[in-house]
């Protein structure tokens, strides 16, 4: 398999660069989270000190290919200026003879953010014509959008066709450390997974199966498969449709040879709201009302040696409800356990709603490496290829 071009491949000194990033942190009129924003600043400042004009190009949200004030991607321009010191320029729009013009006048070191390319129906349709259309306003093509790095739309795999192309810093690194896990993980190598559904994660859970030594299961998934161990899960969120599939993973660890980890108490409470009251119970003890909303200190405390020997630790997925504090805290532990072994073991957190809680911690700089992918790093990890990626190999 051929490699994927990379900035150091191309020639991009002095031109019009077509840089593909991923600013989707926009709801409502306002930046809801700058990790994604500031993730992009290496590449960025890299183009700059090659005296590069930047064409900076992002979806934002679902707005199903009309504009939408509320989705725009305006106020990107200046939180994307403060972070850089340094104007950034904004387009109401990502093709047509105004952002021609604006892109075709940019002098050497000045920035031009468009609006949100998914205001455009042809983006997600991967229209050729409007690929191209983008493709004319610059010389070069770099793409750092790794969390929209399995979809095809036109500007993750269409403009590379017509211009020089390469991976960012920041695809780079996420393809690397992700990949790296499948591939030749240090050992012991622990796997974490939590969130809400199996049917979202049966495929990179079969594949960590396949990898990792130990493999601990938490969030509401973990209540399937205690479910299809038997256990009265009262009034828990459950798949019963997954029960077969939970089965079918439990087998699947025994015939790897791979431990693996289910709650032995939980913390419950009979509604889902702040301040409710809440209790720890085993798994044999829930009542018939009862709703598990996070995993019990007992079986936190069984992790702790097994984190406390691993030389690489992957976590995605948070091990409770942790948008509510009560239902939070096991998934605060994880993060500080994990943060402990930064210097004496490979700790990456694997995206979407863990690096969002993560950030929320303000420990985003306490472990190896944090993902901005959610679905990218998970198909990564289920072994599937990614359309991005695969347009960089050309």
């Amino acid at each position: 398999m051929s490699k994927i071009n990379t900035i150091e491949d191309i020639d991009y000194a002095g031109k019009r660069v077509y840089l593909r990033v991923d600013y989707n942190v926009v709801e409502n009129g306002k930046i809801i989270d700058e990790f994604r924003i500031k993730q992009s600043l290496p590449t960025i400042n890299k183009l700059l000190a090659s005296k590069c004009s930047i064409i900076l190009a992002s979806h934002n949200g679902r707005p199903d290919g009309k504009p939408d004030e509320m989705l725009s991607l305006r106020p990107v321009a200046q939180a994307l200026s403060n972070l850089l010191n340094k104007k950034v320029g904004f387009v109401d729009d990502c093709v047509g003879e105004e952002v021609s013009q604006e892109a075709h006048s940019m002098k050497a070191g000045e920035l031009l953010l468009l609006e949100n390319l998914r205001f455009h129906e042809a983006e997600e349709k991967n229209n050729s014509l409007f690929a191209k259309s983008m493709a004319n306003l610059a010389d070069v093509y770099i793409d750092d959008a790794f969390a929209n790095a399995h979809r095809a739309h036109a500007s993750m795999v269409g403009v590379p066709k017509y211009l020089p192309h390469a991976a960012g810093l920041l695809m780079e690194k996420e393809y690397n450390n992700l990949n790296n896990l499948l591939l030749s993980p240090k050992r012991p190598f622990v796997a974490i997974v939590g969130g809400a559904k199996i049917s979202t994660k049966i495929e990179v859970l079969k594949s960590l199966l396949k990898k990792a030594d130990t493999v601990f299961i938490g969030g509401a998934m973990a209540n399937t498969f205690l479910q299809a161990q038997g256990y009265n899960i009262g009034a828990s969120m459950t798949e019963v449709d997954s029960i077969d599939i939970a089965k079918d993973v439990m087998k699947i660890a025994k015939d790897n040879n791979v431990n693996l980890i289910l709650p032995k108490d939980l913390v419950v409470a009979k509604s889902i709201e702040d301040g409710v009251d809440c209790r720890t119970v085993s798994i044999d003890n829930i009542q018939k009302d009862d709703i598990a909303l996070d995993i019990g200190k007992e079986t936190m405390r069984d992790l702790i040696p097994i984190i406390k020997k691993a030389k690489t630790i992957f976590w995605n997925g948070t091990l409770g409800y942790a948008e509510i504090n009560e239902f939070a805290w096991a998934s605060k532990d994880l993060a500080h356990l994990m943060s402990l072994r930064k210097n004496k073991a490979d700790t990456i957190i694997g995206g979407g709603d863990t690096t969002a809680f993560i950030e929320k911690l303000g420990m985003h700089n306490r472990f190896s490496f944090v993902s901005t992918g959610g679905g990218a790093s998970l198909e990564l990890l289920s072994g599937k290829k990614l359309a991005a990626i695969e347009a960089l190999r050309s």
